[in-house]
């Protein structure tokens, strides 16, 4: 299979498109005179296990399981499930049950193959309406007919792109898991296995020490940068969300970490240089002599949360963090957990990269065969 650059070119209510290409309206896209109608499982009643997959409006492809088999689409597929409030397509093939409430079932027409009419509707533009229906917008969408033959080759070709983006994908999200896994085990075990002690915060290594989180580091507030008095530069202003933009000069020289004292709670931020905090982030002001890295890892289990407050707006108590009990074992244990943590932190960066560049590319291919501008021949 190889790509050409289009020549003959026609201009069209959607763009210029191949001569050969047609136009048709969604309406005309779609098949309506297949009859097949089954009810849709409460979402309530979705089974974590079950002999036939519950596809809905949600981000996963499977929401759940069910048994019901007079709720299961099986003739009329391939379908196209469309999230009504989501604006979620997904392209099914198998047997399946739909979810209650917003799911809209289409089936493409004899003129279009039902993959590369499911890339067609993954490359529209739907205005975002919240959690209101979409489906009226939907239906006013114009949608580029090739030739059938050209149709299958379009979708053969972005279906092994798709693949490689999700094979992709789920390895970065095993890598999470496994740093997940390893902070839990490292936090709970410690790195050399070593007997557990009773204590008032529970079981802890044997050698760890049992302190107050204001002996382990000191927190402190950071300060006010608004964006009009920021000036061109390299150092990063963080807040309780990471990194919201650049100054010219920094507050405080690195390492340093940080985490989120008003909206957002509970994240970690490792800055290696210099760095301003804003006044919506907590910075470590002092580390105690503790590994600043593994102090970082600390805080990723840490459950700050437990000592925040307010309703509309959380906000991080500090002098609440500084009683709070806490155990941490001596500075060359932490350096050797600071270690692993990072190889994989590195592997999921890395990982996470290739993923950003192969969805890029599919993206990037995506338009530029759903426009003509690169034909399947």
């Amino acid at each position: 299979m190889t790509t050409a650059k289009t020549k003959k070119i026609k201009q069209t209510e959607i763009g210029e498109i191949p001569i050969d290409w047609g136009v048709k309206s969604f309406i005309e896209a779609i098949s309506d005179n297949w009859t097949e109608s089954r009810e849709s499982e409460r979402q309530g009643a979705y089974k974590r296990q079950g002999r036939y997959p519950i596809v809905d409006q949600g981000k996963e492809l499977i929401a759940g399981y069910t048994d019901d088999e007079a709720k299961v689409y099986k003739d009329s597929i391939p379908l196209i499930v469309f999230g009504d409030h989501t604006r979620i397509f997904k392209y099914i093939d198998f047997p399946f049950a739909t979810g209650a409430d917003g799911t809209k079932l289409l089936k493409a027409n004899e003129g279009f193959n039902s993959k590369f009419l499911y890339y067609v509707f993954k490359k529209l533009d739907i205005p975002n309406r919240g959690y209101n229906r979409h489906y009226k917008i939907l239906k006013e969408q114009l949608i580029p007919q090739p030739p059938k033959p050209e149709q299958e080759k379009i979708a053969g070709l972005l279906s092994k792109l798709q693949k490689a983006v999700e094979n992709q994908e789920k390895i970065v999200a095993n890598l999470r898991e496994l740093k997940a896994a390893t902070i839990a085990k490292l936090f709970r075990e410690g790195l050399h296995g070593e007997p557990l002690k009773n204590t008032e915060i529970g079981e802890v290594p044997g050698g760890w020490d049992v302190k107050t989180f204001g002996e382990f580091v000191t927190l402190q507030r950071g300060h006010d940068l608004p964006v009009q008095m920021r000036e061109i530069g390299d150092i990063p202003v963080i807040g309780s969300n990471g990194v919201v933009g650049y100054h010219k000069v920094g507050a405080y020289k690195g390492p340093g970490v940080l985490t989120g004292r008003s909206g957002t709670i509970g994240l970690s931020f490792y800055v290696l240089n210099e760095y301003w905090p804003l006044n919506t982030a907590l910075f470590v002001s002092d580390f105690h002599g503790n590994n600043p890295k593994f102090v970082h890892y600390f805080f990723q289990q840490f459950n700050f949360k437990k000592y925040s407050g307010g309703v509309s707006v959380p906000t991080l108590n500090r002098n609440l963090v500084h009683s709070a009990v806490i155990a941490s074992p001596k500075v060359e244990e932490q350096q050797d957990i600071a270690k692993i943590l990072s190889k994989i932190d590195e592997s999921i960066a890395q990982s996470g990269s290739k993923m950003q560049n192969m969805q890029n590319l599919f993206s990037s291919t995506l338009n530029q065969l759903m426009t003509g501008k690169v034909r399947v021949i």
